[in-house]
């Protein structure tokens, strides 16, 4: 090979191999920070995953599968954040992300999802009456999620709508009926999710089925915990 022709390959290979190295890094992040996020029972690591994600964005990984994410992990935080007005500065920023994502990906149900539930977070933190116009846009990203996939998250759309029905006063449009409903909805499609067992026996008790909700309770009292959902219980609105 001519001295000229093999600097040239040595070029074009160097580059390459420097195109690689950054791809595996910017994925290494994204990876890493889930590896964090799996430890989110610990706040602080909740708060490195973020930041892991953070710079997997400025590093030029896929902007959805961060954005996300990051909208994931900002309603983690925001949900243990005591101060109500850091909590809803996390969760508008939560909200800002997940917009971004859907409007990466809108046919992806993440970034919807995840969009709504800052939205309730958010609305939880002002007020319920305060927050009555933020109702219909998270009916409408759990209509969409339930469109893209309704199993997602074991079933969240439902789970979220279920709990907005609880949470909703009845002169807006608050029903322990349609509550229950996306409950049941849920339960169908995770039945091992600890969560959706703990609103349902919230819903039953507003019902005032009391056995119902004992045999919930009991369900979660006795399941078998799932390493990878360490401190699910609070995972959705509250």
């Amino acid at each position: 090979m001519k001295p000229r022709v093999f600097c040239l390959a040595l070029i074009v290979l160097g580059g390459a191999l420097f195109l690689l190295s950054q791809e595996q890094k910017t994925t290494s992040l994204i990876a890493q920070g889930d590896e964090l996020y799996a430890q989110r029972g610990d706040l602080a690591k909740a708060k490195e995953a973020l930041a892991k994600y953070r710079e997997a964005l400025a590093q030029g990984e896929d902007k959805y599968e961060a954005y996300w994410r990051m909208a994931r992990v900002a309603y983690w935080i925001g949900d243990r954040t005591t101060d109500n007005n850091e909590k809803k500065t996390i969760f508008a920023q939560g909200i800002e992300d997940a917009k971004k994502a859907v409007e990466l990906a809108p046919a992806k149900a993440d970034g919807h999802f995840w969009l709504g539930v800052n939205y309730g977070s958010y609305g939880e933190a002002k007020g319920v009456l305060k927050s009555l116009s933020l109702v219909g846009p998270i009916k409408t990203e759990m209509g969409r999620v339930l469109r893209i996939d309704a199993s997602y998250e074991n079933g969240g759309a439902n789970r979220v709508l279920g709990r907005v029905y609880y949470k909703l006063p009845g002169f807006a449009g608050g029903s322990n009926k349609k509550s229950l409903l996306n409950l049941l909805k849920s339960k169908e499609l995770g039945p091992k999710d600890g969560l959706t067992r703990i609103y349902l026996a919230e819903t039953y008790l507003a019902l005032h089925d009391v056995q119902k909700a004992r045999e919930e309770l009991e369900f979660v009292l006795n399941m078998e915990a799932d390493p990878k959902d360490a401190g699910q219980v609070a995972e959705l609105p509250g």
